[in-house]
């Protein structure tokens, strides 16, 4: 048995700003996959993940016991494919901000879930926000708390524009100019990040004054500003917003952005070659990185991996 891929997700921005109500842009990111498989000879991370599914499916029937207005799943069916060795095979890297957990929940939602929404019928905003709330509720398994953005990424494989909590679309942008100098890049910190903690740090910040009004007056204004930019394909004005952005995240952000990491963040912005960013809670994981010209990037950043996600 194979199911089908569900890819990873970048969440380009947004991070912790959609929390409190700011823009968001979210996309598909197809180098790494996973599905659910059955097979035979199960490796240790098999089994490992076998038993995770196990308590991922003994949550959901607490789940739709609490809400059964919401989503139900054909359970028996789930079990008897645990019972038998099911494992989610992926090759999406965990604690990284690519959304590995999202993945794993499209997969089972699309497998198990009785009437589900699907790809092909016209998905209106209703039923979009309906599957962000499923979605949220079944992946607060893995981390607290979820937006329910990084499934609803991973099973539509669509572009998603978030406007505003209760206002969400699939979105189409700008293709790709394989020819082009700019980047967007991921940059392996090589620390895997925790969501839940971090998470937990900005909720405290959150009782500060002056931190909400800097998230309000600066954080969300420029995130807002570089997701308008990025749909629009406004390069020049996005790169000055990114600058600000990027700025602001080490200012106020901090304890998101690896200790090591912190003067190589000031040097992107004092040299104009990239400007980083928070890919997902932060803590470690990846790095979001965004130039004009990948090549002067790559050579500032030659003692770490990049990998190109996007071409300008």
């Amino acid at each position: 048995m194979k199911g089908p891929l569900f890819y990873s997700k970048i969440l380009l921005f947004g991070e912790y700003g959609i929390i409190k109500d700011s823009k968001g842009l979210s996309i598909p990111y197809n180098f790494y996959k996973g599905a659910l498989k059955s097979d035979a000879n199960a490796s240790k991370e098999a089994m490992k993940s076998n038993e995770s599914l196990e308590a991922f499916a003994a949550y959901l029937k607490k789940l739709t016991k609490k809400e059964p207005n919401l989503v139900s799943f054909d359970l028996d069916l789930l079990k008897a494919d645990i019972a038998a060795g099911m494992y989610f095979d992926s090759s999406i890297p965990q604690g990284y901000g690519v959304g590995s957990s999202g993945a794993l929940v499209a997969a089972i939602y699309d497998k198990y879930a009785h009437d589900k929404i699907t790809v092909l019928e016209n998905l209106t905003r209703e039923k979009l926000l309906k599957l962000k709330v499923v979605f949220g509720k079944m992946e607060s398994f893995f981390h607290g708390k979820s937006s329910g953005l990084d499934p609803l990424n991973s099973y539509l494989s669509l572009p998603i524009l978030i406007n505003s909590k209760d206002n969400i679309e699939s979105t189409s942008i700008p293709s790709q100019n394989a020819e082009g100098k700019g980047a967007v890049f991921l940059l392996d910190s090589g620390i895997v990040g925790e969501t839940a903690p971090m998470v937990q740090i900005f909720m405290e910040q959150m009782k500060n004054d002056g931190f909400r009004k800097m998230l309000k007056n600066q954080f969300i204004k420029h995130t807002d500003a570089c997701v308008e930019d990025f749909v629009n394909g406004n390069i020049q004005s996005l790169f000055g917003n990114l600058k600000q952005l990027s700025h602001v995240v080490l200012d106020n952000f901090k304890p998101m952005i690896p200790a090591k990491f912190h003067e190589l963040w000031k040097n992107g912005i004092d040299t104009n070659d990239y400007y980083l960013k928070l890919c997902g809670s932060g803590g470690g994981g990846y790095i979001l990185g965004f130039t004009e010209d990948f090549e002067k990037a790559k050579t500032s950043l030659k003692d770490y991996k990049l990998e190109v996600v996007y071409n300008f």
